[in-house]
């Protein structure tokens, strides 16, 4: 495998710094349409009962509440100081959690589950430990071998004890956001959080065996620079996560509230932003650790960069995992499911969501079911954003298609992206070059037929770099 130096070339990260998707899904979320419902939603689920080989599940459940709002922050999420909004959530929670458990077959069972926000320890750990068995009894869970429980944590609200009480509730995996470890950025986008208190719960989640533990920083932040970023990274690289994934700032300001209140004049310029990016890649690299795609990194013992090997590396809207064949159950407010061919979607407004539930229905918002042409696209592109290739053979003999004469369209349109030196075309398939794993966004959009439709309506996207 190449070297972490070797992905960066800073002149083709400028040329290619456009906005595009990230792929946790195709077709994208954009696409999906009110049209798709709960009867869809339904159907979707009776149907993948009756697959020969019962299909795995994963849960996904989503906690919007955060105690104060951090200014970066895209998610959908709700500012509150009133826990007992925690425990009203659960309530409903409940109720959708037994709608949707008694659409599936008792033997398929449930081999990951993951709790994202807002702030999933906006709830106590014994309101955690209370979801973590009402999911048992609903689902039939995979024995503890097979079985991945994650959640996102949030350092400053939670103790190194209280990490220990949901190791005993089922945890195995933790992933912590960290941003940016120095004051000032830390000022600018309010979220105030001491090197102390990150490295006390990454340490209590070892202590309690935990099997991984992930950090999230981000570079082009306000206020960022090389030297201060650089020293972010030392002491992340000190504590020795398993995981870590390095975001884009994207400043989205028309589309996020909270972006309204950083200074743009106190983002770094365009260049300094790629000099937080070349500084990341070098450290991690000299650290050890390998790219898997996406701004994901991790030690190459670690489940991810194994399964990457294998080449059964899969990418959802929980990022990537090691459960490509499930399907996934999106619990909660602006949750998404992918159940089989199929996308739905929740209410993104926490009133239409209580809603539904109270009237006893499960709170489809919109979806989308999928064509053949988007399994086949959805298929390649799952592949690139895993991979970084393209086996035309395989491909062409998993849908019964002649891959080349199929994507004519979409390897003309590659053909500048070869000269770029990005990609490697064959007369049997495509790998990503060094410079190109950066760009895995660019290759696959290549592959997506709505970008054209996508980009004439208002900008969704971030920039790919």
């Amino acid at each position: 495998m190449a070297s972490l130096s070797s992905l960066f070339d800073p002149e083709l990260l400028r040329r290619y710094d456009t906005p595009g998707p990230r792929y946790t899904s195709y077709p994208t979320a954009p696409q999906f349409s009110p049209g798709f419902q709960e009867a869809d939603l339904r159907e979707m689920a009776a149907i993948t009962n009756g697959d020969p080989i019962p299909r795995p599940l994963s849960l996904y459940l989503h906690i919007p509440f955060c105690t104060s709002p951090c200014f970066y922050c895209g998610c959908n999420r709700i500012i509150t100081r009133d826990t007992a909004r925690g425990a009203a959530y659960l309530t409903r929670l409940y109720r959708e959690v037994a709608m949707m458990s008694a659409l599936f077959d008792r033997d398929r069972d449930v081999e990951q589950v993951h709790f994202g926000g807002g702030t999933p320890n906006f709830l106590s750990p014994a309101q955690i430990a209370e979801v973590m068995d009402v999911l048992r009894r609903q689902f039939s869970f995979a024995p503890a071998s097979r079985l991945d429980c994650s959640i996102e944590l949030d350092p400053r609200f939670i103790t190194p004890d209280e990490v220990g009480e949901l190791a005993t509730a089922g945890f195995n995996r933790a992933s912590l956001g960290v941003q940016d470890f120095d004051p000032e950025v830390q000022r600018a986008v309010n979220r105030i959080q001491s090197v102390e208190q990150t490295l006390a719960i990454i340490e209590a989640c070892r202590t309690h065996g935990l099997q991984s533990v992930n950090v999230d920083l981000i570079y082009g932040l306000p206020k960022q620079s090389l030297e201060g970023f650089s020293r972010t990274l030392d002491t992340t690289l000190e504590a020795r996560p398993d995981r870590l994934a390095i975001y884009s700032y994207a400043h989205l300001p028309s589309m996020f509230r909270p972006q309204q209140r950083i200074n743009a004049d106190d983002l770094p310029s365009p260049e300094v932003k790629l000099g937080l990016l070349q500084c990341a890649i070098d450290k991690l690299g000299e650290a050890g650790y390998v790219y898997i795609g996406m701004d994901h990194f991790a030690l190459p013992g670690d489940s991810l960069a194994l399964a990457q090997q294998r080449g059964d590396l899969h990418r959802n809207f929980m990022g990537y995992t090691t459960h490509a064949e499930s399907d996934l159950l999106g619990l909660g407010v602006s949750a998404i499911s992918h159940i089989g061919p199929s996308f739905s979607q929740n209410p993104r407004d926490l009133g239409s969501w209580e809603q539904a539930i109270d009237q006893g229905h499960l709170p489809v918002w919109r979806g989308m079911r999928l064509e053949e042409d988007d399994v086949i696209r959805a298929d390649v592109i799952q592949r690139l954003m895993c991979d970084g290739a393209l086996d035309y053979r395989d491909l062409g003999r998993r849908h019964v298609i002649d891959f080349t004469t199929y994507f004519a369209d979409a390897l003309a349109r590659l053909r500048p992206l070869e000269d770029d030196g990005l990609v490697e075309l064959t007369a049997d398939g495509l790998r990503a070059t060094s410079h190109g794993r950066l760009l895995l966004r660019i290759i696959a959009m290549c592959f997506d037929r709505y970008l054209p439709t996508a980009a004439a309506s208002t900008p969704r996207f971030s920039r790919t770099v």
